[in-house]
């Protein structure tokens, strides 16, 4: 009695991992990559070659810089929790509900990423301006928006909350469902499974989403102008810090550049491994 054996499957051939990216054909990709990095490194080379760094001790000795360090730090800190505020429930209804409109109101909540800054500082000053749409309702509450501190983080908010709502949206919609619903089944109520369930869930991206809405606010600079001016201990923030110095001082403007360069470099450093994520 004779057997047949059955003939194994074939297999694709195994490739080695130091094969890949090799060949001619690869070298115009990095040719071309070559070329993109020296677009974005060499500006900055140039900026931290050129910045005087001997005058740097001088610089924060400055009562105008420490006023304009300053208020950058409160204007993007009250920026960041009124983005967490009303960021936050923005991002839960988009990935959680779906509505009729959806879509649109989704392009609503993030245009200000795409909308030219100096844009959405005049749409703030035709709505919440003096003689804006709702400019006279407020005035008659007694709060000044335009033109001041305020204005300032209304500004900042603006351009920087869709950061927050596009990463908190995104990790909402992975959450596994069935992860809360064991809370609920367990008798916690939606506001305890948001905070024990949902939100640590969700942790990493909610720390990126808010560490890269600081940073944008913290840069903002054509909507503050516009809605807010640029009046020193009121709205003067370090970028509009920089336009005005570099009028007259070139090497100042070169140093407060260098400065914010150095805050971002170290934002996106510590936030490395949360972007990968």
């Amino acid at each position: 009695m004779t057997t047949t054996r059955t003939p194994k499957p074939a297999t694709a051939p195994k490739l080695d991992p130091k094969s890949r990216g090799q060949g001619w054909g690869h070298y115009p990709l990095f040719a071309l990559a070559f070329v993109g990095l020296a677009l974005f490194v060499l500006p900055l080379l140039g900026l931290v070659v050129r910045a005087p760094l001997t005058k740097l001790g001088a610089l924060f000795t400055t009562p105008a810089l420490l006023e304009a360090l300053r208020l950058s730090l409160v204007v993007s800190l009250a920026a960041v929790t009124l983005s967490l505020i009303l960021g936050l429930p923005c991002a839960w209804v988009l990935a959680r509900y779906r509505f009729p409109g959806r879509g649109l109101v989704r392009a609503l909540l993030t245009l200000p990423m795409v909308l030219p800054p100096v844009v959405a500082g005049v749409a703030l000053l035709a709505t919440f301006g003096r003689r804006g749409l709702f400019g006279p309702a407020i005035e008659w509450l007694g709060v000044d928006l335009a033109f001041s501190t305020t204005g300032a983080v209304l500004a900042a908010t603006f351009v920087a909350a869709p950061f927050l709502i596009l990463s908190c949206e995104a990790a909402l919609e992975n959450v596994d469902p069935r992860l809360e619903a064991a809370a609920a089944t367990l008798g916690a109520s939606r506001l305890r499974i948001l905070w024990t369930v949902t939100l640590p869930t969700i942790r990493p991206s909610l720390l990126a989403g808010l560490s890269l809405c600081w940073a944008r606010a913290l840069g903002e600079f054509g909507a503050t102008i516009t809605f807010a001016g640029n009046f020193q201990g009121r709205t003067q923030t370090m970028p509009l810090a920089v336009y005005e110095t570099l009028q007259s001082d070139h090497d100042g403007a070169l140093l407060l550049s260098l400065i914010l360069l150095a805050v971002s470099l170290t934002i996106l450093i510590a936030l490395r491994g949360e972007l990968r994520r």
